[in-house]
């Protein structure tokens, strides 16, 4: 239970679209780098989870979202660090990889495997794919 109360949280968002969910490849740190996660990043002091998500978003990908629920769980990702995943809508922007990743997919469920996850990434990409609808009638953006 300490090792919960004292774990710097990092957040992380879920963009699903038109059936497809967004990944990003790393590129730095080195130990990461060509491998592909959800977008997102740490809390800093002050912030909710939601707004870091936001803030995250807006620094990595240069797009505006709302953060729409938690997926439940948390994932190890390190000493001292989990994860926390939100499903989140875009509001405005395109994504494009401008901090720490150099590409961009918008994958398909049954193309999820097509790249290699970070291994603390994959269980929580399981269990948003659980949670979304398989594909939506309409587009998620207006």
């Amino acid at each position: 239970m300490t090792d919960r109360v004292t774990a710097r949280v990092v957040v992380a968002g879920a963009l699903y679209e038109q059936g497809r969910l967004l990944a990003a490849r790393r590129s730095a740190p080195p130990e990461f780098a060509g491998r592909w996660e959800l977008p997102g990043g740490k809390l800093e002091p002050g912030e909710t989870p939601e707004q870091a998500l936001v803030r995250e978003l807006r620094e990595e990908l240069g797009v505006e979202v709302e953060p729409v629920e938690r997926i439940p769980g948390e994932w190890p990702l390190g000493p001292g660090y989990v994860l926390q995943v939100w499903t989140a809508r875009l509001i405005s922007g395109l994504p494009l990889p401008l901090e720490d990743h150099d590409e961009l997919r918008w994958l398909a469920v049954d193309e999820l495997d097509s790249v290699d996850w970070l291994p603390q990434d994959r269980p929580a990409v399981d269990e948003v794919v659980r949670r979304l609808p398989p594909h939506p009638s309409g587009s998620a953006r207006g």
